[in-house]
């Protein structure tokens, strides 16, 4: 094996800390040896990678974004980000579902910590968020997050449908969520709502922790999508549903709080992407020097149209890499606009690349690399999943660029008669 065709993720391992170049290593070693022949079967059938779970949870790389005062990794988002996408290299259902469950330690740990609440607040919610911690770290839980409704919330547009009704002692939950990654897998969902309150609006917003078999929890309908078939995303229904205080993965109203402050908290699904685009430049380099397990010792490198190719994938990946790893280590509250601006150059960037290099793979390897017994098959299906989730689709990214481009903030044209 070439020692280009096993470059880094993230680029220069030189520049990451040893803990980053640890974990990073520990993802590419699970993906190769565990992921990756796994990953035809669970596409295939469209089933979950339980297995693979297994190997995460062994791992300790459920908790990679708890606090290390609470056991986890601590890992920050640049490290998730690069740990993501080496996992997504070898199997992007894999990735993108954990991704569902990281964002709910993320979100609750690192995210939270960077937003104004009273003191009362912030008490409540690390004796909260001590709990379903340890139910990860040390109970081995999976959570999930889902977050599609179907309508105009994922993108921040309206209040959720799914209402909390308070009670006395928690909230009665109510409602439907579409696409719900690790349906009938997870422990736990972690469901973005509305408080039913009179008069609600966005920023009355929760996310609650949800137990799997908690009564009037259900999922439903079939699991048949072009790609991605791994994450098992049906549609999770909640029926009169009740949770305690303590299921409050963010006090109420700090899920807007976060999303306005935080708009990195969005891009964690990019990582995957990342991976895939990678993994699209690996299996070509692979094919063309002969070097994939099963195919006959053909070489096909000598040719000037292929060598073409291989080069124009390789200044695409690398310039999609040198977005993913700034966008990555730009993450904090409080971005300015050309920060912002970057987040969403790097979000479409990333989506819309990935798909571009599994194309060219196929275009560049010819008709044998259409085959299911082989990968790139996969990888491009997954890959032109990206650009179509929400919260942030490819056309979103798109608008909310422009507009900023154009416009500072309050600025408004006249109206035209």
């Amino acid at each position: 094996m070439s020692d280009d065709r096993r470059m880094h993720i993230a680029g220069n391992p030189a520049l990451l800390t040893a803990q980053q170049r640890e974990w990073i290593e520990l993802a590419a070693t699970l993906g190769r040896e565990r992921f990756a022949p796994r990953a035809a079967e669970h596409d295939r059938n469209a089933s979950f990678p339980f297995a693979n779970y297994a190997d995460l949870r062994e791992a300790g790389l459920l908790g990679i974004c708890v606090p290390v005062a609470q056991g986890g990794m601590g890992a920050d988002f640049a490290s998730y980000a690069m740990v993501a996408a080496e996992i997504g290299r070898h199997c992007g259902a894999t990735a993108l579902s954990w991704n569902m469950h990281v964002c709910s330690t993320l979100w609750a740990g690192t995210i939270a910590d960077s937003l104004d609440m009273t003191p009362e607040q912030r008490a409540d919610h690390a004796s909260n968020r001590a709990l379903h911690f340890k139910a990860i770290v040390d109970g081995g839980k999976v959570y999930s997050q889902p977050f599609s409704e179907g309508g105009a919330a994922a993108a921040g547009k309206a209040p959720w449908g799914t209402l909390a009704r308070p009670v006395d002692g928690g909230y009665v939950v109510s409602g439907k969520k579409i696409f719900a990654s690790l349906s009938g897998a997870a422990d736990v969902y972690g469901v973005l709502c509305t408080v039913d309150v009179p008069g609600a609006n966005q920023k009355d917003s929760l996310y609650l922790a949800v137990p799997a078999d908690a009564a009037g929890v259900s999922v439903v309908g079939d699991w048949d999508p072009l790609g991605m078939r791994g994450t098992v995303s049906r549609t999770l229904l909640l029926k009169d549903v009740f949770v305690p205080t303590t299921a409050r993965l963010m006090p109420e109203g700090l899920y807007w709080q976060a999303a306005a402050r935080y708009p990195h908290m969005f891009a964690t699904l990019s990582p995957t992407y990342m991976g895939l685009a990678q993994a699209a430049y690996d299996f070509t380099v692979s094919y063309l020097r002969a070097e994939v397990p099963g195919m006959p010792p053909v070489k096909r490198r000598m040719y000037p149209t292929k060598q073409i190719a291989v080069a124009e994938m390789r200044v695409r990946l690398e310039q999609t890499r040198a977005l993913f790893l700034q966008n990555a280590r730009d993450a904090a509250p409080d971005p300015d606009k050309a920060t912002r601006m970057r987040l969403y150059a790097a979000h479409f960037t990333i989506m819309e690349n990935a798909q571009w290099l599994a194309a060219r793979a196929i275009r560049t390897c010819g008709g044998q690399a259409m085959l299911k017994s082989l990968p790139l098959e996969r990888i491009y299906r997954d890959s032109r999943c990206g650009s179509l989730m929400l919260p942030w689709t490819a056309e979103l990214c798109i608008d909310r660029l422009g507009r900023e481009c154009l416009y500072e903030a309050g600025e408004r044209d006249e109206e035209i008669e």
